[in-house]
């Protein structure tokens, strides 16, 4: 990599015609709704009344809630991975920041030869791996360097900086899209060159990292839109190395894939995933229940194999009320063995009836 490549490519941070800040869609994530967006926010549109306030209770990629705040006075997002919550901070969280000074910050990474610089953390354990070894040492560096200016940024900026990482190393990692695993072929070299993402500052979003679980009893909203992991596949195992790059606290890491020590694992990943799943509806305090599903469950793998059924989801939000189905063709982004045939996209629309809700979930509602 030739320090002259990256001089080069500076000079297009400050040409408005070339540069252009990276979209919050612009990221691989298992499970994302970019293309599927549309879809659900007319039917949300077309199904609901007096919607003002509008939850996003796993959140993922913040696609839905991203349009959810173009409609309405306030929104809630939530997640429990650290890195998810840094990106929604980062394009939506309130706060100032001065984007001229993160455009120099940026343009002082960007003329940076990563053969000038120091093995670290980063480069030593994800470099020839999950990322070019040169490229590594960069991303290290970047990194250790956002965290000594912390004290010379506002909050705002330190997200953003930290979001635009993830963003740009997303792009060029060594995967199919997760960190479970890493390509073992030779990885191609090419330069990291970092644009910022396109953040915002929006007053009428509330941000959280909890167990949505925990985090329903805490909150009312007209809706609560739902969309859990429903296989065996942790998030916070898949995007691994963003939880690490974020967190920055430098752990042990374990086996092939280089992970941390385990945590935010999701029962909805597991076998009490119907369990949590009707704990969590019977607790929610809104008028309109949003649900996305997919037929995934006829997966021959069992880790894509759902942990609720179709038929068990689809009971149990008719016990809070009036549900109406919706379906939607389309792709499934796979990385393993299965066939997925005929795949659908389906969304349950549950208008919340309160008395036949606390008649069938007494039981849940005490604890």
């Amino acid at each position: 990599m030739q320090k002259a490549e990256y001089k080069e490519i500076d000079l297009l941070i400050n040409d408005n015609s070339t540069y252009k800040p990276i979209a919050l869609e612009s990221r691989r994530y298992i499970g994302s709704k970019a293309k599927l967006t549309n879809w659900i926010m007319s039917i949300i549109d077309s199904e609901t009344e007096n919607i003002h306030t509008f939850c996003d209770i796993f959140a993922g990629t913040a696609i839905v809630a991203s349009e959810a705040l173009k409609r309405y006075t306030k929104v809630i997002i939530n997640d429990f991975l650290y890195s998810n919550n840094i990106i929604y901070k980062a394009f939506f969280g309130k706060g100032d920041y001065n984007e001229q000074k993160l455009i120099e910050i940026v343009n002082y990474y960007n003329t940076l030869d990563p053969r000038e610089l120091s093995e670290n953390y980063f480069s030593e354990h994800f470099g020839g791996k999950f990322y070019e070894h040169q490229t590594a040492k960069l991303v290290g560096y970047i990194r250790n360097d956002i965290e000594q200016l912390r004290t010379e940024l506002t909050e705002k900026e330190y997200c953003i900086l930290l979001a635009t990482l993830i963003y740009n190393i997303d792009k060029i990692a060594n995967t199919v899209g997760h960190f479970d695993a890493y390509i073992k072929k030779p990885i191609k070299s090419q330069p990291l060159f970092l644009r910022l993402i396109d953040a915002h500052s929006y007053t009428n979003v509330v941000i959280h990292q909890e167990d949505a679980n925990l985090l329903v009893k805490k909150i009312k909203a007209d809706i609560v839109y739902i969309d859990p992991p429903y296989n065996s596949r942790q998030y916070s195992r898949f995007y691994h190395l963003y939880e690490t790059l974020v967190k920055w606290e430098q752990p042990t890491l374990f086996g092939v894939a280089l992970k941390p020590k385990p945590e935010n694992m999701s029962r909805y990943c597991t076998t009490k995933a119907t369990a949590a799943f009707e704990h969590l509806v019977s607790h929610l305090q809104t008028r309109y229940i949003a649900v996305s599903y997919n037929n995934t469950y006829n997966s021959k793998s069992n880790s894509s194999e759902n942990k609720i059924r179709l038929e068990e989801l689809e009971a149990i939000l008719k016990r809070c009320g009036d549900t109406k189905v919706f379906e939607h063709a389309h792709p499934f982004f796979n990385t393993g063995r299965t066939s997925f045939e005929d795949h659908k996209e389906i969304l349950f629309i549950t208008k919340v009836d309160e008395e036949r809700r606390t008649e069938t979930f007494t039981p849940f509602l005490c604890g």
